[in-house]
């Protein structure tokens, strides 16, 4: 493995409650725009589960071929329609001939639950002779991975992580480790869409779910009113490339993934995240070759449970150390939820677009914390942002760190 083979986000492609397209979710996440809302999905209006962060106002049918949409759930469709931008804002030529350069990896964690559902209804109110033949792929973890790379004819290194929520940082390490074996670029990244009335109904056993009926009070990490997490649809995809192929393009070089680690602490209690998030974010600092002391800005978890928030906050205490109480930290995602797997990607992509506009952007209906950490809320922040640090933890115990380094044009980064 070559360590001269790095990885550098070249492309970006946003499908969030806050905004479609990068552009319009920077603008958003920047200005703290806060989304949340009662879930009108039909069939979840009775649920316990009241408030989420929905995509509105996308028509798949104008993101994506018919006869795609008709062969997918609304995960896929999220999915292709972040990849086709993502590809758009690279510039990156997928035409040249060489289709084995060019890889596709996915993480999903709920998979395609409104077609399963649908067609579920089908069989049994119905009979089989009413099930489509796609029920057999549309609900599968990969189905994304597999229509972005046969839509793109992309035929290099592809995979998927059927993963919890840290798997969307997981994931940019797999694409890494596809460019280090010589992919040209890798499409990467994760959307989920689980607000369908089976998906709502399985992820009313989490405990750290948020049953507030208050929208502006349903997700507040790290203050003395957590009460868990509103979840969200949506997600986003990268366009990794080996840094030499994008300078020689004359591709802009948004950042360098440069460093990543994950650890597992397990179901057993939020309090054992401390050490595994600790342990990660140290790994990932040293793969990166990067001090605890040159971190610039943290996107945190966030999970909004009281005990997981203090884990957390003391990981960073671990880490960082004294500084833990002075490098500004923010949690973008308190605005729009948390889209399981998509959700880091998101934060990823804000991170990305925060070194670039040199601003941390706020913590969106968060104000009085009661953590010794130095959380961005109310307005966003200017900063000179070089180095950045996404985390991100599973409900079922996985713990991610990611290390993003400024990109810097069409120049090395």
């Amino acid at each position: 493995m070559s360590s001269e083979r790095r990885a550098v986000v070249t492309g970006i492609g946003v499908v969030a409650p806050n905004g479609i397209g990068a552009d319009a979710f920077w603008k958003a996440t920047r200005e703290g725009v806060a989304v949340l809302d009662r879930v009108t999905s039909e069939g979840c209006e009775e649920l316990p589960l009241r408030v989420a962060g929905e995509v509105r106002g996308f028509d798949p049918q104008e993101a994506v071929e018919p006869r795609f949409v008709v062969q997918t759930d609304r995960f896929s469709h999220f999915a292709m329609a972040a990849a086709d931008l993502a590809l758009a804002d690279a510039g990156l030529d997928t035409h040249g001939g060489a289709p084995f350069d060019i890889g596709v990896v996915t993480a999903a964690g709920s998979g395609g639950g409104e077609f399963g559902q649908r067609e579920l209804q089908q069989l049994w109110g119905k009979g089989p002779r009413f099930v489509g033949p796609y029920q057999s792929i549309a609900w599968f973890y990969a189905a994304s991975t597999g229509q972005i790379s046969i839509r793109g004819g992309f035929k290099g290194p592809c995979g998927v992580l059927a993963n919890d929520e840290a798997g969307g940082l997981d994931a940019l390490a797999h694409a890494r480790r596809g460019i280090r074996r010589g992919a040209r670029a890798v499409v990467v990244g994760a959307a989920e869409a689980p607000l369908a009335p089976y998906s709502a109904v399985c992820q009313l056993g989490y405990e750290e779910l948020s049953r507030s009926e208050d929208p502006a009070r349903a997700y507040l990490p790290f203050t003395a009113d957590a009460c868990g997490f509103a979840p969200a649809e949506g997600g986003g995809m990268l366009v990794l490339e080996e840094a030499a192929a994008a300078r020689e393009r004359g591709a802009t070089v948004r950042a360098l993934v440069a460093g990543h680690a994950a650890t597992f602490t397990g179901t057993d209690g939020w309090q054992r995240s401390r050490d595994g998030l600790a342990h990660a974010v140290r790994a990932a600092l040293d793969e990166a070759g990067c001090a605890p002391e040159e971190v610039d800005v943290v996107f945190a978890d966030a999970l909004g449970v009281p005990e997981a928030d203090r884990a957390e906050a003391l990981a960073l205490a671990d880490v960082l150390g004294r500084r833990a109480a002075r490098v500004p930290v923010t949690a973008p995602k308190t605005g729009i939820g948390r889209a399981y797997c998509g959700g880091p990607v998101l934060d990823v992509a804000a991170a990305v677009l925060a070194m670039e506009s040199g601003v941390v952007p706020p913590t969106p209906n968060v104000v009085d914390i009661c953590h010794d950490l130095d959380l961005v809320t109310r307005t966003a922040r200017p900063a000179e942002l070089r180095t950045a640090l996404v985390l991100s933890r599973g409900l079922m115990g996985c713990n991610a760190a990611l290390v993003l380094r400024r990109g810097s044009g069409t120049d090395r980064p």
